[in-house]
């Protein structure tokens, strides 16, 4: 599981972010500070990149995080098999099956160039290149 800790300062709309055990993207971050002795807190609020799940939490910002590390690769459609593509990836040359997003259903076809994501131990096709 590759990841690294920041501060929760440090954080920003777009980035990605460890919650409940799930990459997620971030979708808004909102910070208050209570009173004269308390400390600033923020609420991170995100969606998850594998299951779309929806996920917030509340922390002090000086609190450390975990992030994901997201390794953005590219790979070749070797066969469509119902809802799932074979892919091969173009730099190590694996195989591997990864279901089909609905966005991308119609766009591919055996031989075209994909971009996916890899994060966690998982994999998701996120755009088809050209």
């Amino acid at each position: 599981m590759s990841k690294k800790v920041v501060e929760v300062k440090t954080l920003k709309v777009g980035k990605y972010v460890i919650l409940g055990g799930e990459a997620s993207k971030i979708t808004s971050i909102s910070t208050s500070s209570p009173g004269k002795h308390g400390s600033a807190k923020a609420r991170v609020e995100a969606v998850g990149i594998f299951d779309n799940q929806k996920r917030s939490i509340v922390k002090p910002v000086d609190t450390k995080i975990d992030i994901p590390i997201i390794d953005k690769r590219t790979g070749q459609v070797l066969a469509l098999m119902g809802s799932d593509v074979q892919l091969m990836d173009l730099e190590t040359y694996e195989t591997f099956e990864t279901p089909i997003p609905d966005e991308l259903r119609d766009q591919l076809i055996e031989g075209v160039e994909v971009e996916y994501i890899m994060a966690m131990g998982n994999k998701k096709l996120m755009r088809t290149k050209g």
